[in-house]
């Protein structure tokens, strides 16, 4: 699927609907979500920017793509959800989503997985990353957009 910077963060998880400030899905802020039909093109694009930063901070410490042709050529092969138009890291982050394969080799992808990261399974990383990237967002929504109490 081709998409670009203006492109939904949306996986279809949402957990702004159980109150949360920050989705738990595809890490955006419950207002973000809420106004994304009313977004302009640009201010999606700052959105999309804010989360390829976080999940390329978080990603190339304990990865890198050695081909990212490789890499796109069998996402699409494997009709995975990315956004194209993003740093060929942060594809990672939707591999590991879409895949709950724990045989899963990345070198076929064209990643690897740096030695200090090495010893987790697939599943422990993609939790770890999931953990890491929501501590992120909440951090950034409470510095920027805290309510006052």
């Amino acid at each position: 699927m081709r998409k670009d910077r203006s492109s939904t963060p949306c996986i279809g998880i949402c957990s702004t609907t159980f109150g949360d400030d920050v989705c738990k899905g595809c890490k955006r802020f419950s207002h973000e979500i809420t106004n994304w039909g009313k977004f302009s093109n640009d201010e999606r694009a700052v959105v999309n920017s804010r989360l390829e930063q976080f999940k390329a901070t978080i990603l190339q410490e304990k990865f890198t793509v050695s081909d990212s042709n490789l890499f796109e050529s069998k996402m699409n092969e494997f009709s995975i959800n990315f956004n194209n138009s993003l740093d060929p890291i942060t594809w990672v982050f939707d591999l590991l989503r879409a895949s709950s394969n724990e045989d899963l080799d990345l070198n076929d992808f064209g990643i690897e997985i740096l030695p200090q990261f090495s010893e987790l399974s697939l599943l422990e990383l993609r939790d770890l990353i999931n953990q890491e990237m929501l501590q992120l967002s909440e951090a950034h929504y409470y510095k920027f957009f805290n309510r006052a109490t």
